[in-house]
């Protein structure tokens, strides 16, 4: 199997349980502090896969450019907007749905990186997304009467247009950190896209903390507060939101952004397993079959 599939299918597991995490400490905090907390309690363990990589592997350290940099700044800040508009959105709807307006993310994805770099999706590979968005759009309207006018109509609903802007952030993000992991590749003396990864990630996380941070110190002290209080959660929270992350930046690395996040809507699955059994939300038949259509579109990414 080639290696940034699995990767992928471990980094939407873990992505997953980290929104079931942050969903819990949205009610102990507001949405600012539950963004940070994926961020700040994050580093540390960021750190240590680089020291891992370098110091206990042998492995090289890239040297930063002036596209990494740009890029990486670039991806920071769109995680941190869409981060902030998904825990925003859970306040809307239940867990599954508000997940899945996000979900738009790979054909969003797929668009930027054609407008900006000229980069080509398959025919296959389209269809594959364009049934898995499919899906998506079935899940915003499982609550409503089905018609091709609701199917339409909500898309401009406001929790929609949360949610696509969210998925939009996270689509420019994944797009900028692979051009910034890409940036590196000279720097060493052969392509390591693990060790262009989790440079990456350091960098990103250290600029997203240190943002947050002198933000909520200008702005709202109070919540830093509530942040240390939330400690035990937190370094749970840090310590699967980096992990992901490393995962995700690896398997971006090694394939386009489009096809790495259509392959990713497997997290759709367990999203539904933790609305059910976590959060004992009910899912009604148009969300099951949404969410066979977004697994079918992984299902034909998978055989293209």
């Amino acid at each position: 199997m080639i290696a940034w599939i699995p990767i992928t299918f471990a980094s939407a597991f873990l992505q997953n349980l980290r929104s079931v995490l942050q969903k819990h400490l949205k009610g102990r905090m507001g949405t600012t502090g539950a963004t940070f907390v994926r961020f700040g309690y994050g580093v540390p363990f960021a750190l240590l896969y680089l020291s891992i990589l370098h110091y206990g592997l042998g492995r090289v350290l890239p040297v930063p450019n002036g596209p990494f940099w740009g890029w990486a700044v670039v991806g920071a800040g769109a995680q941190i907007a869409a981060t902030f508009l998904l825990v925003h959105l859970f306040s809307f709807r239940n867990f599954a749905v508000g997940t899945a307006y996000s979900r738009t993310e790979p054909a969003q994805a797929a668009l930027i990186a054609l407008v900006l770099f000229g980069e080509t999706i398959t025919l296959p590979v389209l269809a594959a997304i364009l049934v898995s968005v499919l899906g998506v759009m079935l899940i915003s309207v499982a609550r409503t009467t089905l018609t091709p006018a609701a199917l339409v109509t909500s898309v401009f609903s406001r929790t929609a247009l949360i949610g696509l802007l969210s998925g939009l952030f996270f689509g420019v993000s994944g797009i900028a950190y692979r051009s910034a992991s890409l940036a590196l590749e000279p720097s060493l003396p052969a392509p390591d896209s693990v060790m262009q990864a989790a440079f990456t990630l350091i960098v990103v996380i250290l600029v997203q903390t240190l943002s947050m941070l002198a933000w909520m110190l200008w702005r709202d002290r109070a919540e830093l507060g509530r942040v240390r209080s939330a400690w035990r959660i937190g370094i749970l929270v840090g310590f699967v939101g980096a992990t992901a992350s490393f995962g995700w930046f690896t398997a971006m690395t090694l394939q386009q952004v489009a096809v790495v996040k259509a392959l990713a809507q497997v997290e759709m699955l367990f999203t539904f397993a933790s609305s059910v059994f976590f959060f004992k939300e009910k899912i009604n038949r148009l969300e099951v079959a949404g969410c066979l259509l977004i697994v079918a579109g992984v299902l034909l990414l998978l055989v293209t």
